[in-house]
């Protein structure tokens, strides 16, 4: 269901739109026919518009049918999940930027549209309409979980062993209102 776009993995990986994916899953297939002879040899790779932080490729080779998940090279200078538009309009911050100054740039515009304004009685600057747009469509794709989770009971040793099944160690609430920049 998602986009999907065919292109070669080349030394360094794979780039779409000025971002660097790599993973060392791909070693094999570096610089490698795919074996899909009707789009010349280039590889099948799908991508979510909404989250650049990963694609996927799917490997065909061998007779077997995969996917392999593989993570943009600087998505520790972001630290949250953010879609294409706001990737275009920190490029448009940054032209003719290096990848790792489009990345700031971007982190910079997440940080402020997860700040707001400074001060309520200072009058803030007023962000251009596309600015607005972008900030309101990043908060719109966040995800957000609005039923929280159901009660975690206790299990007897007994329980365990009648059902054979491993016990299940619950994960912790996501929290969409939580600063992600604070390191714990």
């Amino acid at each position: 269901m998602l986009p999907e776009r065919w292109q070669a993995i080349n030394v360094y990986g794979i780039r779409i739109n000025h971002r660097t994916y790599d993973a060392r899953e791909l070693t094999p297939m570096r610089r490698q026919h795919s074996e899909v002879a009707e789009k010349k040899g280039l590889w099948e790779i799908h991508y979510d518009p909404y989250d650049v932080s990963r694609i996927w490729v799917r490997d065909r080779r061998d007779g077997s049918d995969r996917r392999i998940t593989v993570f943009w090279k600087h998505l520790h200078r972001v630290g949250v999940l953010f879609g294409e538009m706001a990737w275009d309009h920190a490029r448009e911050q940054a032209p003719g930027g290096s990848e790792e100054q489009i990345a700031d740039a971007a982190a910079a515009l997440l940080q402020r549209a997860h700040d707001g304004p400074a001060e309520k009685n200072a009058r803030p600057a007023r962000a251009s309409r596309r600015d607005r747009r972008v900030a309101a469509r990043t908060r719109a794709t966040t995800t957000h979980r609005s039923n929280p989770d159901p009660p975690v009971t206790e299990a007897t040793p007994e329980d365990d062993a009648d059902s054979g099944l491993a016990k299940v160690i619950p994960l912790g609430l996501f929290d969409p209102l939580a600063n992600p920049w604070r390191r714990s």
